[in-house]
């Protein structure tokens, strides 16, 4: 499956996308965990900014 998603970002359209990883602390335990998210590019910056 991650064959499939890697060739469709190659495409023209997928370069205009960005995948954002965000480090999310667990108020229970206190772990981190990692969120991915595929965001246009120009909305990377309030991606960013939103807790």
């Amino acid at each position: 499956m991650a064959k499939k998603v890697v060739a469709t970002l190659k495409t023209a359209t997928g370069k205009d996308w960005a995948k954002v990883i965000k480090a999310v602390k667990s108020p229970k335990t206190g772990a981190y965990t990692f969120k991915e998210e595929m965001v246009p590019v120009d909305k990377v910056q309030e991606t960013l900014a939103a807790k």
